[in-house]
């Protein structure tokens, strides 16, 4: 049984006069009533009586009239769905984000996302870099955003933002003053409190040691954290360094309660990560485009002026 072949029969049936049912349907007399003979032939029912040159639903016909008015209800509400799907008034959204976007530059971009599609239900996991890329990878996410380089075949990547990251002690340590440090000071003079393994900011830390001529395998870690709030706040209590965007430290730098050491770490990009052979429903691409014009708009409170000179 047919899309066509219902409509059809419920044409006839309401009107019970085969050329406005035609009409109505746009078709030809002859193809309507073919389709009622072809169903009827199929199903082995009668469904109509033909009654000299006029026409009338038999006692099954009037049974099945009723469930294929409901039938053809259901399809017409998954259309208006689909419609509605497509037109970003109703749907679900699936985002997975490493901390330090999820938690300081994401936020803003899913709320003037939600003001201009409030149908769409958006859902936020954070991990780190590395889990998000795996949850792109095997389709749990559609979209992917994290600061952490990401060197995987299937994922498309773009640059959507950046964030400066620092070297913070607790304001008792010796490198508080902001005097210069070397490569030598950071692998031999303090302890160190660090991210997982993973995650992009200690990704990116250990890529810019590297880049100094250090080895990461040599500093000094005490302890670490899966997240930029236990790590802040494990060197505000004691006498370790930590690697960290400023997006997270640039508050506290700000109050006093913590202060940047005199090496600069650079920034490092935010990016968007899209599956190269998944097809994108329209609201991961609405999302796609807020984030991209969003841009370099957000920055930590403190701004760049906040590193000591060299």
């Amino acid at each position: 049984m047919t899309f066509e072949q219902l409509q059809i029969f419920v044409a006839v049936a309401e009107r019970e006069h085969l050329t406005q049912s035609a009409a109505a349907v746009g078709r030809t007399p002859s193809a309507v009533s073919s389709a009622i003979k072809a169903l009827e032939a199929y199903y082995g029912v009668q469904l109509f009586h033909r009654v000299g040159r006029g026409i009338e639903l038999t006692s099954v016909g009037r049974v099945f009239l009723t469930e294929a008015r409901a039938t053809l209800a259901r399809i017409r509400s998954a259309e208006t769905m689909l419609s509605e799907l497509g037109g970003l008034r109703r749907g679900e959204l699936n985002i997975h984000a490493s901390q330090t976007i999820a938690s300081y530059w994401l936020p803003p971009v899913l709320m003037r996302f939600h003001q201009r599609y409030p149908g769409i239900t958006l859902h936020l996991s954070v991990g780190n870099t590395r889990m998000v890329a795996e949850a792109m990878i095997e389709g749990i996410a559609e979209v992917g955003l994290v600061e952490g380089a990401v060197n995987e075949p299937a994922l498309a990547v773009q640059r959507v933002g950046c964030d400066a990251l620092a070297v913070v002690v607790a304001p008792g340590h010796p490198w508080a003053d902001g005097h210069l440090l070397g490569i030598s000071d950071l692998l031999e003079g303090t302890s160190w409190v660090m991210r997982e393994e993973g995650s992009g900011t200690r990704t990116v830390f250990e890529s810019a040691l590297a880049e100094m001529g250090g080895d990461p395998r040599k500093l000094s870690i005490a302890m670490v954290f899966p997240s930029n709030e236990a790590v802040l706040s494990a060197v505000r209590a004691g006498s370790c360094a930590a690697a960290i965007s400023m997006s997270a430290a640039g508050p506290l730098v700000e109050q006093g309660f913590l202060k940047i050491a005199g090496i600069r770490l650079g920034a490092r990009d935010f990016s968007l990560l899209r599956h190269r052979e998944r097809r994108q429903s329209a609201a991961s691409i609405a999302l796609e485009e807020m984030c991209v014009e969003a841009g370099n708009v957000f920055q930590s409170s403190a701004g760049p002026h906040i590193f000591p000179r060299p």
